[in-house]
């Protein structure tokens, strides 16, 4: 046969062509199947596609499963791990190797969702975000409490009851989501966000009802666990059931074993802040008794130290008439020696006359009488106005007449520091203001220096 003849009739294949009919071959051969083995080489670029080896003890394949179909995957491949594949039979022309194209990818053993769940669970506590020194203290008293939850389930309906029968003071945002579904994780993260960009509240309860693995799946979610890391609010999970754990739960500040939990969580019980106002009101009453006790004590001293004026007088009178006795005898027992020596000085010692010397000392005794009445009486009411003016101070020094007079104790909500200066609050201070009859509560908004 001539040789133009022979090369007319064979029908000679480009590498190309032979690469792609063999590829053709190979997938209308074989129907979706499901591959069983362990990965190794694995290479994850930047395109989002993932390239592997398959093995088992005697074999291996090349596998190849693209950004659209890694997208559903619930953990992270990694090399040496078991799994089961849905694939398509193909082959690579580029290179002309035979591979398979994965479709969906199985862990061997171990449910998909719990290994994606130990998996961020094992990443996120590397990184150190489940570290005590990371959760935020929930407020003592808050003003306003955040709820991210379905609004129509069981779950909110537990958690504004149970607010409303502890503390129903409080305010209460809530922010609805879906709880589970496509769209839940999304809802979830973006509410986290919303409240703390409008920063409403001052602490946050994501709650939802039990469920499955799968229904509780949202709160596994990485971007869920990341926003309630974000988040400057604290944040109180109550998620499922006592026995139900997701990564929500390590995230949050407080973890509560239920959504109706999580609300006695930030919640102080208004029947034990009553008991403690009524314990120390009787402290308060018992140590002002106490004092008013001391000070009449104190009182009833001063009163002892002081002398009867009528006493003190009685006593001095008694001694005048004891001088006087004494110098009338004198007078009497000289009289006869000296009587003539009196007649021959009369004229001269008239004026030394005893009589008249004892007439200037009793008008001088009575004046200094007067004048001790005067000073005792004197003394004895600067002492009672002293004594009234004390009873006056302490009675004007009493928190409780403070009070009766229409004044108040404002308190720092944050620190219980009493508020005596103006550097002491700004705007958005939270304060405590306790008035005759009751506490009120409110938030500073503007602030004036005088």
């Amino acid at each position: 046969m001539p040789e133009s003849i022979s090369s007319k009739i064979r029908d000679i294949y480009t590498v190309t062509r032979l690469n792609r009919e063999v590829r053709a071959v190979l997938e209308d051969s074989f129907p979706v199947i499901w591959v069983q083995g362990e990965i190794s080489n694995l290479a994850q670029p930047a395109s989002g596609h993932i390239y592997f080896t398959l093995k088992d003890r005697s074999s291996q394949v090349r596998c190849a499963m693209f950004k659209n179909r890694k997208i559903f995957l619930k953990f992270l491949p990694e090399n040496g791990m078991a799994v089961i594949l849905k694939a398509n039979i193909s082959l690579y022309e580029g290179r002309g190797e035979f591979q398979i194209i994965v479709e969906a990818m199985e862990p061997e053993g171990v449910g998909a969702l719990q290994l994606a769940f130990e998996q961020l669970k094992g990443r996120l506590q590397k990184e150190g975000l489940f570290d005590e020194q990371n959760k935020k203290p929930l407020p003592l008293f808050p003003d306003s409490i955040g709820v991210i939850t379905s609004p129509t389930g069981a779950a909110i309906r537990d958690i504004l009851n149970v607010l409303k029968r502890r503390f129903p003071l409080s305010n209460v945002v809530i922010y609805p989501v879906a709880v589970q579904g496509a769209d839940a994780t999304g809802m979830i993260e973006n509410s986290i966000q919303t409240a703390n960009r409008r920063n409403d509240c001052d602490v946050i309860i994501l709650a939802r009802g039990g469920g499955s693995l799968e229904d509780l799946w949202s709160f596994n979610e990485e971007k869920v666990a990341r926003a309630i890391f974000d988040s400057t609010i604290p944040i109180v999970s109550g998620v499922g059931h006592e026995i139900d754990f997701t990564i929500a739960d390590f995230l949050a500040d407080k973890r509560a074993p239920t959504p109706s939990a999580a609300a006695e969580l930030v919640s102080p019980d208004q029947n034990s802040l009553l008991e403690s106002t009524e314990l120390i009101k009787d402290r308060l009453v018992l140590s002002i008794n106490h004092q008013i006790n001391s000070l009449r004590s104190q009182i009833n001293n001063y009163k002892k130290s002081i002398i009867d004026p009528v006493k003190h007088f009685q006593h001095h009178s008694q001694r005048l008439d004891d001088f006087a006795t004494r110098i009338q005898r004198s007078v009497s027992n000289s009289f006869a020696l000296k009587q003539s020596i009196i007649k021959k000085l009369r004229a001269e010692i008239y004026q030394f006359n005893p009589i008249m010397i004892l007439k200037l000392q009793n008008e001088k005794c009575q004046y200094l009488d007067k004048q001790l009445q005067m000073v005792m009486f004197s003394k004895l009411k600067m002492v009672s106005e002293k004594i009234e003016r004390a009873g006056n101070t302490l009675h004007t020094v009493s928190p409780l007449a403070t009070l009766e007079r229409g004044y108040s104790i404002v308190t720092n909500v944050e620190n219980s520091n009493i508020i005596n200066h103006i550097e002491n609050v700004s705007i958005g201070t939270k304060t405590k203001t306790e008035i005759k009859n009751g506490i009120y509560y409110s938030k500073i908004t503007k602030v004036e220096k005088k």
